[in-house]
């Protein structure tokens, strides 16, 4: 008598954890499609910084000066 007989109830949920597996890496993928695409489009690093909703004083532009 074999001891790794799968009952057909393992077969369905091993199709579904793959099916599900699918999705969540999908989801995954998009989420950091996103996130790319909007750092690539921010183009200047500095300008990330600027979005935090903190007044730091030292990314104000000081007057007369060329960024």
């Amino acid at each position: 008598m074999a001891l790794n007989v799968e009952h057909e109830l393992h077969t369905r949920r091993k199709g579904r954890n793959y099916g599900l597996g699918v999705i969540l890496a999908a989801f995954i993928a998009v989420i950091f499609g996103l996130t790319v695409v909007k750092v690539l489009e921010l183009g200047n690093a500095n300008q990330f910084e600027r979005f935090d909703h903190v007044a730091r004083p030292q990314l104000i532009p000081e007057e007369g000066a060329v960024e």
